[in-house]
């Protein structure tokens, strides 16, 4: 299993928060998320689900790998999986 998480450093509505990732396929992200943390499929973040800090240690005690921010980012890209966002149109320009 290749579940990675971070460390709980990303703020959001006065939380910390988590990123966690496969570097294996999105179908075994979401069966480790199912089956240990109990977070609802519709908070798929696309390519990675946020993880409140109270479940930080629940997820790595499950077999999530702790890793840092670079390091994540590192693997999920290096296995294809990382989504990519669109960029905003630079003001004044239309989408394309």
């Amino acid at each position: 299993m290749a579940v990675l998480i971070d460390p709980p450093v990303w703020p959001w509505r006065g939380r910390r928060w988590s990123h966690l990732v496969s570097d294996v396929s999105y179908e075994e992200l979401h069966a480790f998320v199912a089956a240990e943390l109990g977070i609802p499929r519709r908070a798929f973040q696309g390519d990675h689900y946020d993880v409140p800090a109270d479940l930080y240690d629940v997820a790595v005690a499950a077999g999530a790998q702790p890793v840092g921010g670079r390091e994540l980012l590192a693997r999920l890209v290096g296995a294809g999986l990382r989504l990519r966002r669109r960029r905003a149109p630079a003001a004044g320009r239309a989408p394309r």
